[in-house]
């Protein structure tokens, strides 16, 4: 498999992830202590998947360097995630807007990383 197609099907795949994201950020910006249970799990299956992706093609076929600081970012926001998920919305807690906000904003950063770097890719 060539590194381009999957850099795009991971952005793709992460496209539809932050998508759910921000539906979860403004419910929880809205007042709500956190989003359903389904759509965190459904976003973070999405997330998981793309870094699956990303880190496979990473080891096997190389990803640029741009492409590899957007993995690095992905693997802190999912850590993020995971921490507010074990520690928060199992529990029943409220999500720390300040939280929220972090992770949102490192998935975002790597998001725009692995954007350029496909786009620079994907060009003769």
């Amino acid at each position: 498999m060539e590194p381009v197609l999957m850099m795009q099907t991971a952005t793709g795949l992460l496209a539809v992830s932050a998508a759910g994201g921000l539906v979860m950020a403004a419910i929880r910006f809205s007042g709500k202590p956190q989003p359903p249970i389904w759509l965190a799990m459904l976003h973070g299956f999405l997330s998981a998947a793309a870094l699956t992706l990303l880190t496979y093609a990473c080891f096997t076929v190389g990803l640029p360097g741009m492409a590899q600081l957007a993995l690095l970012l992905f693997f802190v926001a999912a850590a993020g995630g995971a921490f507010m998920n074990l520690n928060f919305h199992w529990k029943l807690l409220p999500l720390p807007k300040w939280l929220v906000l972090v992770h949102a904003g490192i998935a975002i950063c790597g998001f725009l990383l692995l954007v350029i770097a496909t786009w620079k890719m994907s060009q003769p």
